[in-house]
């Protein structure tokens, strides 16, 4: 009787494993292979809950200066103050961060200059302005109270003379023009 269950048991077991791990890892995402999932973003979730969402930008120096703040600790530092304003700055840029009088992460204002450009930044650009060149460029991120505010690339491109400033989305979305 011991052995029949057990066979028992064995078949079922198999039998619930077959699928294959590709089938199994698409019907945990929704069927969405991970890389084309889209962006959580995460509001705030009580009033004690700080939150950092930081922008995957293909910059080395811009994660590492996120990663460092990520693993910034706040400590006691902020007691006795109604906000505390933590900045770091790194070559290519600088990033403020301001706390409440609880230790909570209110605001994060990052800019930088002659970063990387995402691959759908450079195309858009070259796509909307054919014979330009890209010769300088800055991005801006601001987020508060877990929200992002404003997510963008000025870029500055030139044609012989001629100058422009456009303001790009990360997507690729021209967002205006000179």
């Amino acid at each position: 009787m011991r052995t029949l269950i057990f066979i028992l048991f064995c078949s079922f077991t198999s039998l619930s494993f077959s699928q294959s791990e590709e089938e199994v890892k698409s019907a945990r995402n929704g069927g969405v292979p991970l890389e084309e999932l889209p962006e959580i973003v995460i509001t705030k979730i009580g009033d004690d809950f700080s939150v950092y969402l930081p922008y995957k930008n293909p910059d080395l120096s811009i994660q590492s200066m996120q990663k460092y703040f990520i693993a910034y600790d706040l400590g006691k530092d902020f007691e006795g103050y109604d906000t505390y304003l933590v900045m770091m700055k790194n070559e290519k840029g600088l990033l403020t961060a301001t706390y409440n009088q609880k230790g909570k992460l209110i605001r994060v204002v990052e800019k930088y200059e002659n970063v990387t450009l995402p691959d759908n930044v450079i195309v858009a650009v070259l796509k909307a302005y054919p014979g330009w060149g890209i010769v300088e460029d800055k991005f801006h991120y601001v987020q508060a109270d877990g929200d992002i505010h404003k997510k963008e690339y000025w870029v500055k491109i030139q044609k012989g003379k001629k100058t422009k400033r456009i303001a790009v989305a990360p997507n690729g979305d021209i967002l205006n023009g000179n």
